[in-house]
């Protein structure tokens, strides 16, 4: 007979390995928690697992029935934080884990009801950062003392660098949701897509034009700036502006509206965007406000917002500095939670691990080859290379089987190795002691640096920020660019040159900023008497002398109007515009609507505004502004003042980077197989960028130990590499002796069975307890003595609907065969012309793969088949 073969719907298998290049933190490093009433929640860490190449026991079940909003400081502790203590103690994951990722439908605000002082209302993501923070008897509203995160600011390593004290509990936590499935698994991808792409999208921060109250980061936009600028290696401006929109792809956006205009695809991966709004963090809840759930949805891998009211504290709300931290290579994660001085009040949501400006090294294992059989001590080897001189590599971790067994080399500051720095000309060295550190190299050569007989020379003062000093000149009359520097490492009389210095560029950065200073001015009377006058005297840098003044004609004017009728005239006035003038910006009149009403009361008669220089510059500041008036008026700044409030961002700047390690690192080391137990292992070698970014690379090599003769066997009997969700997986385990004291299987997060005294067993794993996704199952077999036998994986994707597949027959008789899924059921039509219409032959459930079904009529001339998945 012809035949002729036909495509139904399947489940193509992809078996994905463990990616190998990871920025300061890895799937490594990572606790995923998954509420297990969720279904996902499950499946949606199940998918993070897998793109991130997170070990199974590093996965977290919980049981939380309640909603997705609020649940109460003893339902926190109970169902949350106290498991996850006790999980990274249990599986030997507290030197190892660093982050927490919480998976879809888990709440995100905590409160404290109890009497004051330990009352209070936090994040979920910042109460397991660094413990809950009571309001102190303060309303939400105020910022008490103890919130405070060291972290912050710290450009430090995390694990060295703990929010509170070394002996707390610490993880960089994020919240991994959004409002639906499909829309999380996004932010995932977005996420690990940016990974080493050093993208060219411009990050924007943004004031708005129109939102007083909430454009109140707009005085940390400028240090910003300029320090992204001289990394040199990312896009950032600001703009005026309340909305995104029309700006093109976006690397990320900092604003503060109570409304933020957004749409679909207008961040790229790995964009951070947030808005300063009251109520930013309510992800689930319609209170009118723009939320970090829509910067989510708008294509952003990451957002934060707070989730009561926290007043306009600049220490609550990310600073414009976490595009600076992603610029050096930091991760998302350790970008915000440095970037927030006290974010008791904000949660975090997003992919924790994106870091699109890291650099990984590459690498290699030298020995053994893979599949080896390794037995006593056994010497290993491994090869990493930088990624460029100037990233160093430092340390070498060995993880087994996905947890952290050793650090195999550290290598230090040397000891001798000198550090040369020369300034506008002058050159002084540093010598780097025992025992020394990037932290305390860095802040010992700031010591240095700040030595009176120094800094008279130079005219430069530095500042220690982790692994970076930063420099800034304090010398007017010299610009950035004649400003100078250079370095140089010696190796001194240690035994190699593991020390380094590298600078930003060669010459300082200024003529960034606009050189500014605020006002406030206060009517003593309720209305503006008429006769009554403001003045604004601008002196410029020739000396020439430009007066500005209104005078009040209408008795009972309000103060407000008759304040922005002045600052108006000074804005429209000609010589006022020159590159030697002076603008008017920010203007806040506290007399206006809503902020009248809500804000300041109907007895404030007051209006604050910022003056700026028409150009930029900390030379173009220097020109003069007096502002006076009426004895009515009380007017602070008074007096002659140059517009140089924010002169740390006027001076011309520069940066110096310490790294250590070596550029090619090769690790030779004996490992004692009798320590582990036979069988299949998977060897791990991680290597760290030698800065506080510590951009990782990992490269695995699977073997298997063999010091006994203890073996098992471990076969699937129901079940394959795909399986539908509503099947019960089967396993048999049989060892090679009757000593036996225990079998156990294992698969993501955990045991999920155990039989004892008995040399075989047979497990059943229902797939709907894992959910949707890939899954490794493994068995460990202990023999009486205490001697371990670990099995091979066995991968298994569970998976729901099927894409097409296609089919193989073979004959006689006639077979027809097929990709299928375990558990599922497969209807097999067939028809003798391929224009009629198919009639259905019979049906098969496969509970191994492939599907096989068998035709019993032989006679017909010709058959077409089908196979369905209903």
């Amino acid at each position: 007979m012809n035949i002729r073969l036909r495509f139904a719907t399947g489940l193509a298998v992809l078996l994905v390995s463990a990616a190998e290049l990871f920025a300061g933190g890895s799937g490594l490093n990572v606790v995923v928690v998954v509420n297990q009433s969720s279904t996902n929640s499950v499946q949606l860490g199940n998918y993070y697992c897998e793109r991130r190449g997170v070990p199974p026991q590093n996965l977290l079940r919980i049981n939380w029935t309640g909603d997705n909003i609020n649940w109460t400081r003893s339902d926190f502790e109970t169902n949350l934080f106290n498991p996850l203590v006790a999980v990274l103690a249990n599986r030997g994951l507290i030197n190892q884990v660093d982050y927490v990722v919480l998976s879809m439908d888990i709440p995100y605000r905590v409160t404290d009801g109890s009497a004051p002082p330990a009352a209070g209302v936090n994040a979920t993501t910042s109460a397991l950062f660094y413990g809950f923070k009571s309001d102190q008897g303060q309303s939400s509203c105020g910022l008490p003392s103890g919130t405070t995160n060291w972290y912050a600011g710290s450009e430090g390593i995390f694990r060295q660098t703990p929010p509170i004290s070394a002996t707390s509990n610490a993880w960089l936590v994020m919240m991994l949701t959004s409002t639906n499935l499909a829309q999380a698994k996004v932010v995932v991808d977005c996420g690990v897509t940016s990974d080493y792409t050093f993208p060219t999208q411009t990050v924007m921060l943004a004031k708005s034009p129109v939102d007083r109250l909430r454009r109140v980061r707009l005085y940390v936009f400028d240090n910003a700036v300029l320090n992204v600028r001289l990394r040199g290696n990312m896009a950032i401006a600001r703009t005026n502006a309340d909305t995104p929109l029309g700006m093109g792809t976006l690397l990320g956006y900092e604003g503060g509206d109570q409304v933020v205009s957004l749409a679909a695809g207008i961040f790229a991966p790995g964009a951070m965007a947030d808005n300063l709004t009251s109520y930013s963090g309510f992800l689930f809840e319609n209170v009118g406000h723009t939320t970090a759930m829509d910067f989510l949805n708008s294509g952003a891998t990451a957002s934060y917002g707070t989730i009561v009211e926290p007043c306009a504290y600049l220490a609550k709300f990310p600073n414009a500095q976490n595009y600076f931290y992603q610029a050096r290579g930091f991760s998302v994660a350790e970008s915000y939670y440095m970037s927030v001085t006290n974010p008791y009040q904000g949660v975090l949501v997003g992919e924790p691990l994106a870091a699109p400006f890291a650099a990984p090294a590459s690498g290699a294992w030298m020995a053994p080859p893979a599949g080896a059989i390794l037995a006593g001590t056994t010497n290993l080897a491994v090869q990493f290379n930088a990624a460029s001189p100037q990233q160093p590599l430092q340390q070498v971790d060995l993880f087994i089987d996905g947890t952290y067994l050793q650090t195999l080399t550290n290598i230090a500051p040397y000891k001798t190795n000198i550090l040369y720095v020369t300034i506008n000309g002058f050159q002084t060295n540093y010598t780097i002691p025992a025992g020394a550190t990037l932290k305390s190299v860095t802040s010992n050569l700031v010591v240095r640096l700040n030595a009176t007989s120094y800094t008279n020379q130079t005219k430069v003062w530095a500042t220690a920020y982790g692994d970076r000093v930063g420099l800034q000149s304090f010398d007017i009359t010299r610009l950035g660019t004649n400003t100078t520097l250079q370095v140089s490492n010696s190796q001194g009389s240690a035994a190699s040159l593991t020390t380094f210095i590298q600078p930003a560029r060669s010459n300082f950065l200024d003529k960034v900023a606009f050189g500014m200073r605020g006002y406030l001015i206060t009517n003593t009377l309720v209305t503006v008497a008429a006769g009554n006058y403001l003045q604004c005297v601008l002196i410029k840098t020739n000396n020439s002398v430009v007066v500005v003044a209104v005078t009040n004609s209408t008795s009972g004017a309000a103060f407000n109007d008759f304040c922005q009728a002045f600052l108006n005239a000074i804005n429209t006035n000609t010589a006022m515009q020159s590159a030697d003038g002076i603008l008017v910006d920010d203007i806040n009149m506290h007399e206006d609507e809503p902020y009248r009403t809500y804000v300041y009361g109907t007895n404030d008669h007051s209006g604050e505004f910022n003056i700026y220089a028409q150009s930029p510059g900390w030379q173009e500041s220097q020109v003069r502004v007096a502002i006076s008036g009426s004895p009515a008026f009380t007017i602070l700044d008074a007096g002659t003042n140059r517009l140089d409030e924010n002169v740390s961002d006027l001076q011309p700047r520069n940066h110096l980077y310490v790294t250590a390690g070596v550029t090619n690192l090769s690790c030779t080391f004996p490992l004692n197989t009798t320590a582990l137990s036979d069988g299949s292992h998977e060897l791990t070698a991680v290597v760290y960028e030698g800065s506080h970014v510590r951009t990782q690379a990992r490269v695995t090599q699977n073997v298997r130990v063999q010091n006994t003769p203890l073996s098992a066997t471990f076969t699937l009997l129901a079940g394959a590499s795909n399986t539908v969700l509503n099947f019960t997986l089967l396993f048999s385990v049989a060892a090679n002796t009757n000593t036996i004291s225990t079998i156990e299987l294992f698969t993501t997060g955990g045991s999920v069975g155990v039989v004892s005294n008995l040399s075989s067993a047979t497990f059943a794993v229902a797939a709907t307890n894992l959910g949707i996704g890939l899954h490794p199952f493994y068995a460990v077999v202990t023999r009486s003595d205490g001697k371990q036998y670990r099995t091979g994986t066995e991968w298994i994707c569970i998976g729901g609907s099927e894409p097409p597949f296609g089919l193989t027959l073979t004959a006689p008789p006639p077979t027809v065969g097929w990709p299928a899924t375990a558990g599922r059921l497969y209807e097999v039509l067939s028809a003798t012309n391929v224009n009629d219409t198919f009639q259905l032959r019979g049906s098969v459930t496969p509970s191994n793969s492939p599907g096989l079904w068998m035709d019993t009529i032989t006679g017909a001339p010709q058959q077409f088949y089908r196979v369905l998945a209903p």
